[in-house]
C-alpha cells in the first residue's frame, strides 16, 4: 500500500512539476526573440551604443526562465528517485523562490511607484510587455495563480515524499522469496535413519544344523 501511495505522489509531482517547464520554455522562447529584435534594431548604431546599458529585462527573462527548466530537471529526478536530499534542496529553492515572487507582487501591488526602482530599459521591452501584460490582465491573473498554486503544490508533495522515506518494500519482498532457501541452515542436523535393537528371530547356521539332526 504505501508503495502505490509513493507511486501516485511521483506521478502527481511530474505531472506538477511540468508547469514551470512550460513557463519557463515560453520565457525563454520570448527572451531569444527579444535578443533578436534588439539585435536588429541595433543593428545601424555604433559599438559604444550597443554595450552603453545593458538589456536587462533581456537578461532577467532568459535567466529566469533557464531557472524555471533547471528547477524542473531537479524536481524531475527528486520525484523519480524519491531521494531524501533532492528533495530537501527541490523544497528549499522553490520555497525561496516563492519568496522571491511574493516580495515582487507585494511591491508591486502596494507601490504605486514601483517602476522607478528599475533601471532604464535601453531595448524598451519592458514597456512593451508591460502594456501587453495590462491589455491582458484577466488571463495573466490566472497563469500567476496558477503557477503559484503549482510551486505550493510542489513543495508539499515533495515534502510527503520525503516523510515516507526510502523504498523498504523490496528488501521484505526478497527476504520472503530466500526465506524458504533459510530453513535449513535451522535444522541442519542430520535425521539418522531408525534402527530397532533385539535379538534376531533368525536362527544361525550352528542351530540350524543341529535342529536337523
Amino acid at each position: 500500500m504505501e508503495r502505490i501511495i509513493k507511486s501516485c505522489l511521483q506521478s502527481i509531482l511530474k505531472v506538477v512539476n511540468l508547469i514551470m517547464a512550460m513557463v519557463g520554455i515560453a520565457m525563454i522562447l520570448y527572451g531569444f526573440w527579444m535578443v533578436r529584435v534588439w539585435q536588429r534594431d541595433m543593428g545601424g548604431s555604433s559599438f559604444d551604443d550597443f554595450n552603453s546599458t545593458a538589456p536587462w529585462f533581456i537578461y532577467t527573462f532568459l535567466g529566469t526562465g533557464i531557472t524555471l527548466c533547471l528547477l524542473t530537471c531537479l524536481g524531475h529526478i527528486a520525484a523519480d528517485s524519491a531521494n531524501g536530499s533532492c528533495l530537501f534542496c527541490y523544497v528549499v529553492i522553490i520555497s525561496m523562490l516563492l519568496l522571491v515572487e511574493t516580495a515582487i507582487a507585494a511591491d508591486v501591488l502596494l507601490n504605486s511607484n514601483w517602476e522607478m526602482d528599475l533601471p532604464e530599459d535601453p531595448t524598451g521591452r519592458f514597456h512593451d510587455f508591460k502594456e501587453f501584460v495590462e491589455s491582458n490582465i484577466d488571463i495573466f491573473k490566472w497563469i500567476g495563480l496558477l503557477i503559484i498554486l503549482g510551486q505550493g503544490l510542489s513543495v508539499l508533495l515533495a515534502m510527503a515524499l520525503r516523510a515516507l522515506g526510502p523504498n523498504q518494500c523490496s528488501n521484505y519482498d526478497s527476504d520472503e522469496e530466500f526465506a524458504p532457501a533459510r530453513l535449513p541452515l535451522v535444522n541442519n542436523q542430520a535425521q539418522q535413519p531408525a534402527y530397532i535393537m533385539g535379538d534376531s528371530t533368525f536362527p544361525n547356521k550352528n542351530e540350524a544344523w543341529i535342529t536337523t539332526k
